[in-house]
């Protein structure tokens, strides 16, 4: 059984990730900005709980050495995003597209992502079985926007597909540059969560399917590739 941890974990994909992980007998911390927030869903999950927010060092520093002084890490899911939104959940236009508002969603989705997968390597390269898994998207596949059925080419957005494609290259990037480790990104599909104002048409259980099955491969599993609950995708 592993530790892990998993970011943006106290509602949506990463709570019902974490409830998956805890019932196949894992330890699991419950990653969460809002303190409360947090530490009532690991105490609902019977999980533990770290305050992180993903934005910021020090936080991301406090919440590794925590970590360690527990005893250490073998799993990260890089769960926490953010999708632009207007008020009544609309899209933003690309019109109206500034580069604050990009800037934002990289520094949560992107930035974010890298900050504490730099924070927490020292830790996952002590374990015997390290595993990584960044929660991304099928709308950040580019390689088939020509395609009538590719998901992006409904989605009006602009931000979060961009941060998804950058995800994609940096989880091929950091498998390349760390082969031990298992490092793979997970497609949970359009699922209703409070991120797209619950108008996703599947559930959470369905969504985190392929975040789950990332987050127990062995160190004879896949690395470097793209996964939706069906399996790999090609990109």
């Amino acid at each position: 059984m592993t530790t892990t941890l998993i970011t943006g974990a106290n509602k949506g994909l990463g709570y019902e990730t974490a409830r998956q992980l805890v019932a196949a007998g894992h330890t699991v911390y419950v990653g969460a900005r809002d303190a409360e927030r947090g530490a009532q869903a690991a105490e609902r999950l019977g999980a533990r709980f770290v305050q992180i927010d993903v934005t910021d060092d020090a936080s991301v520093a406090a919440a590794a050495k925590q970590i360690e002084a527990d005893g250490g890490l073998d799993v990260l899911v890089n769960n926490a995003g953010i999708e632009e939104r207007t008020a009544d959940g609309g899209f933003v236009a690309a019109t109206e597209l500034t580069a604050d508002n990009l800037r934002e969603g990289f520094e949560t989705n992107v930035f974010g992502l890298v900050r504490v997968t730099h924070a927490f390597l020292p830790l996952l390269q002590r374990s015997a079985a390290p595993v990584i898994v960044n929660v991304s998207s099928g709308l950040g596949l580019t390689r088939d926007l020509a395609s009538p059925d590719a998901p992006a080419r409904f989605y009006p957005g602009i931000t979060y597909p961009a941060t998804k494609a950058a995800v994609n290259m940096v989880t091929v990037q950091y498998a390349k540059a760390f082969p031990g480790i298992r490092i793979n990104a997970a497609d949970p599909g359009f699922t209703a969560t409070d991120l797209n104002h619950n108008t996703g048409t599947q559930t959470v259980e369905q969504g985190a399917a392929s975040i789950v099955r990332l987050a127990q491969v062995g160190q004879d599993g896949p690395t470097g590739g793209f996964f939706d609950a069906n399996g790999p995708v090609a990109w």
